[in-house]
Formats: C-alpha cells, sequence, structure tokens
C-alpha cells in the first residue's frame, strides 16, 4: 500500500475511532471531511476519498458495511 493511501486509510479509521460507537452512518464520518481536508490538501474529492478508505477498511475486516450507508466496528 503506498504511503499516501496508507495516510488516508489510517486518518478516515482515527476518524471512526473517535466518534465513540460501534455503529456509526457515513454523515458521522462526513462530519469531519474539513479536518481530513487540511490533512491532505492536494485532494479536492474528500468525500470520495472518505467513502473508499470505508471500502479498504471494510476489505480488512476492520469494520462491516450494514447498507444505507451505516457501518459497524466488529
Amino acid at each position: 500500500m503506498e504511503v499516501e493511501k496508507r495516510g488516508w486509510t489510517l486518518d478516515v479509521l482515527q476518524v471512526v475511532q473517535s466518534l465513540g460507537k460501534m455503529e456509526f452512518t457515513l454523515a458521522d464520518v462526513y462530519a469531519h471531511a474539513g479536518s481530513l481536508a487540511k490533512l491532505h490538501p492536494h485532494n479536492r474529492h474528500v468525500r470520495d476519498k472518505i467513502r473508499q478508505q470505508l471500502q479498504v477498511l471494510r476489505d480488512m475486516g476492520l469494520l462491516e458495511f450494514l447498507g444505507g450507508g451505516s457501518y459497524r466496528l466488529p
């Protein structure tokens, strides 16, 4: 995994963990888009990147996709 992608993945995971709940929505993570944009100023498609990284985290088994924009930590 590239350093840039690893950075995004870790940053999104940290946002998820900072929510402090086992189940959360895409909107919960989007609420942190501003802080992620500051960490990655060259990316103009922050929401797209958030969705992509949630899929990466799902594929890694670090969260479950429940459908309808809802997720759960295992």
